[in-house]
This record gives C-alpha cells, structure tokens and sequence, in this order.
C-alpha cells in the first residue's frame, strides 16, 4: 500500500476485498463475513480474538440489518439506525487495515467509496494490580497495565480537568505502536511539548515493543549511564508531574510511563514521602543520600584505605583486619571484584527465577557462599560485610533504572581505587560528577536543583518541607508559577508563609 489514490476505497466490494485478502493472506485469523443490507452486498472483515463478536452480533449483525432489509439507502442508513455509538468513517484502505489490526471490525458495502469501523475491540489483558516495583506502605495500589486506554483513565481520574490534554501517534512500521504525549495545557512549557513530539515523530523503526525502545530513541544522552527520563509505574506519580509541569509518554502493550524532564534527585525520592509526614519524610530522603553515596563508592574506598591508606584506619581495628587478611591470597581489589561479581550474579538469579524460590536463592545463596569464602580463604570477613552493606544501600534507590546505573559505576571505581588510592577514588567522583553537571533531560540541566540560588527552589531537595508550604512549582511549571494558594498553613488564622 502507498499513499497514492490507488489505496482509497472503491465502489466495487469484491475489488476492495481482493486487495485486503492479498494484504491478510496466510492468515487465519482474519474473518471475511459476508452479508446483506437490503439489496447490496456488504462484507465485515475483522481479527478473532481481537474482537468482541458476541457485541458485533448483537449490535451490529442482529438488529441494524434487519432494521434494512428493505433499504437502500447504504452505510448512511446504516449509521442511523446503529445502536453503537462509536463508530468512524474509513476512506483508505490503509485506515481499514489499520481498524482491523486494532480489533475493530470494518464493515464494507457494495457502491461506496467509504467503509465503517465499529469500536468493538476486546482482548484479555492484566488486571489493575499494585506496581510491585515501586510498592508503597501508604499510598494508592493501583498501578498502570498493559493496555493503554487503560492508563490513560487513570491518569484521567486523578486529573479531571479538561487542561489535562492527551496526544496521540504511532511509531512503527509495522507494530504501530500507539503513543500518547500526556501533559496540562496550562502549566506545561509549550517548548517542552514541541521537542518531544519532534524527537517521537524522528522515530524510524520496525517497531516499538516497550518505552524503553523510545527512551534510548529520544534521551539526550545515548552513552550516559545514567537514566534521563523517569520511568514509573504509578498513575499519582504521573499525576504529580504533571502538575509540576512535565510531560508524561504512554505507551501501547506496557505498564511502564516515561515522565520528562526528569533530575538525578526524582530517583531518590519515593511517592511515601509525601504521603507521610514530612519530617520523617526528609529524615528517610536524606537516608537515601547517604546510602546511593556507599553504594557508589564503599567497596571503593574500603580498597582504596586497605590497600594505600592504613594509616587512616585505628590501630586495634587495623590488627584484627590484618589477623583476618593474613591467610587471603589476593589483594582488596581483586577480593572485592570477586565478590561483587559474585553478589551481583545471585541478585540477578534472583530476579529470573520463580517468584516463591527466587529470594530465597538470592538470600540462601549469598550466606553460604560468602561464609564458604570466607572459610576458603578466598575472601574476608570485612570484605564481606562492605559488600552486604552495599548491597543493601543499592536497595534504597527507590528507582531501579538509577540502581543499576550505580551499581555499574562501582566497579571502575573500584578499578580506580585499587590501583591510584584516594586520588583514583576522587579523580572518579570528579569525573561523574562533571558528567551529570553537563547531562541535559529534555534541554534541562540533570541537576539544575542544586545550582539554583534562592533557597525556596530546594525545598523538595535537600529535605521534604511541609505540604503547605509548597506553594511554588518548579522550574518547568512554565505557565502556571503557584500551585495552591496563600495561608495553606492550618492552625494560625494567617496561614503559612510564602
């Protein structure tokens, strides 16, 4: 098919059934029923299994084509006296596949150039279930499915207003993945928009099978390790963003939804802390800081201090470390890639195997073999527990994309450290922190937050402050610069401060 006038739909039906035939041949899941309305013959073509035809029986087959037995007046009288209510006029041949391979049935009539397509698509898909990625003590359980309209009503229940706009398109050439931009029209920075959809309509491929196809297709950055589009599971976090002023990126068959621009800090922070209260909310935002800086760094400096700096540890604790060290045959830093490598291969057992096995492999696992390393005399006991301390700092990164991104960092600086000491340790720090002052989101800087000047921009930084008194929105809240309005604070007949 092309774009030429060839592809439209012509008065003669066998004509247009032919070429569909030729497009749909070998296969069998494409049903050609033939019927009658009044006195002209028409055919209705769609998917089984795609579509509900106990619906296209019953509102379409059944009642509409009796009620034209004796008409001929064609699909116009048809459209009257249907009894659903979404349907659509399709003049190209190329919109009639393209119904069909949705699920909607087509209906095809002898002596009109247009044909008709019903919305009565219908497959089984997953039920609405708790994200089990990005779980929550308080907060919502929903969390987004495979289907996109779907997706699209939930974000619509928590943003009812009709600012809240939805575009669509499909990328692909032959999956026509459908993708929706979603943002509010009124806070969101027109810009923004126009650069996503330029980088999406840029997209040329065989097919979109998930978002993260779109997001190596459309990041600033394509060698950064580091994630520069949020990706979620949550309709509220979507929700929250939105109103901040991002854009959100819905894709067709998965449940996970890109939100741009994003920053390094929205990876460390979890939707329980504003579900909570807020100081318990920064106290555990500020855990998550220190603990993404040991996941970073702390078998790198463990290797660094043991191998070029005894001197900076205690002399008790340097006798019993060198007591437990004298029988290891291998240096800190081959000691501490061993059991990295080995730590991080039982975390991904973990993931692949079955559910009711996998953390106990996973668990079971890294105690036997760090205790039977230990008892070789392959590893030692502090090395062991930098690498379980460790391992559980990476697991405080609410996000997993930011997660796997620093667990791959640690092991050239690892490399760095064993071989340079604290100048390798820090010329490594150096280097990836120039590299996130220099990445971009969407044109943002990744860590615009903390070049800002004015100390209200950091108030959901570098701690949680109450809810009321986040009166501002961020930078990319364009349009729209306050979110709620003055004296939120409850308790004082002033209210709080601005």
């Amino acid at each position: 098919m092309n774009n030429s006038g060839e592809s439209a739909i012509t008065p003669r039906l066998m004509d247009n059934i032919e070429r569909i035939k030729a497009l749909y041949a070998d296969c069998f899941d494409v049903v050609f029923h033939d019927l009658k309305c009044g006195r002209k013959a028409a055919v209705i073509v769609f998917l089984t299994g795609m579509t509900d035809n106990e619906m296209l029986n019953r509102y379409i087959l059944d009642p509409a084509l009796q009620k034209l037995a004796d008409d001929e007046g064609g699909l116009n009288a048809l459209c009257e006296c249907l009894p659903v209510s979404s349907f659509s006029q399709v003049k190209t041949l190329e919109q009639a596949v393209m119904e069909v391979g949705n699920g909607n049935p087509v209906l095809l009539m002898e002596d009109e150039h247009q044909a008709l397509s019903f919305s009565l698509a219908k497959w089984e898909k997953r039920s609405i279930t708790e994200p089990e990625a990005e779980s929550v003590v308080r907060g919502p359980r929903e969390g987004f499915v495979e289907t996109l309209i779907d997706n699209v009503t939930m974000i619509r229940r928590k943003l009812k207003t009709p600012t809240l706009k939805m575009k669509s398109m499909r990328i692909g050439r032959y999956s026509q993945t459908e993708v929706v931009i979603a943002y509010m029209n009124d806070i969101v920075d027109p810009a923004l928009i126009s650069e996503i959809e330029s980088r999406l309509e840029r997209i040329d491929v065989d097919g979109i099978l998930e978002s993260g196809n779109i997001e190596e297709l459309i990041e600033d950055n394509p060698y950064s390790p580091f994630p520069q589009l949020q990706t979620t599971e949550r309709p509220d976090v979507v929700a929250a963003n939105l109103l901040e002023g991002r854009a959100a990126i819905l894709v067709e068959g998965t449940p996970i939804v890109l939100i741009a621009p994003t920053s390094i800090f929205a990876f460390l922070h979890s939707p329980e802390d504003y579900y909570q209260r807020y100081y318990i909310g920064s106290a555990i935002r500020w855990l998550r800081y220190l603990f993404a800086l040991i996941a970073l760094i702390g078998p790198s400096f463990y290797v660094a201090v043991v191998t070029f700096h005894q001197e900076m540890i205690p002399t008790t604790l340097l006798l019993n470390m060198t007591k437990s060290r004298e029988q290891i045959p291998f240096p800190a830093l081959v000691e501490a890639l061993l059991m990295e490598i080995t730590f991080e291969a039982l975390r991904e057992a973990g993931v692949r195997l079955p559910k009711q096995i996998g953390a106990a492999v996973s668990i079971v696992g890294a105690l036997v073999i760090g205790q039977a390393a230990i008892a070789a005399g392959l590893v030692s006991s502090p090395m062991v527990m930098v690498v379980a301390i460790t391992g559980i700092a990476s697991f405080l990164i609410p996000h997993f994309t930011l997660g796997i991104s620093i667990r791959l960092l640690r092991f050239p600086m690892m490399l760095l450290a064993g071989t340079l000491g604290f100048f390798g340790l820090m010329m490594g720090f150096a280097l990836i922190l120039t590299h996130l002052f220099s990445l971009r989101s969407f044109g943002a800087p990744y860590t615009s937050i903390v070049t800002v000047t004015r100390w209200k921009q950091l108030k959901d930084v570098a701690v949680r402050v109450p809810f009321w008194k986040m009166n501002r929105r961020p930078r990319t809240g364009f349009w729209n610069r306050y979110r709620q309005g003055p004296h939120q604070r409850p308790g004082s007949s002033r209210g709080g401060s601005k």
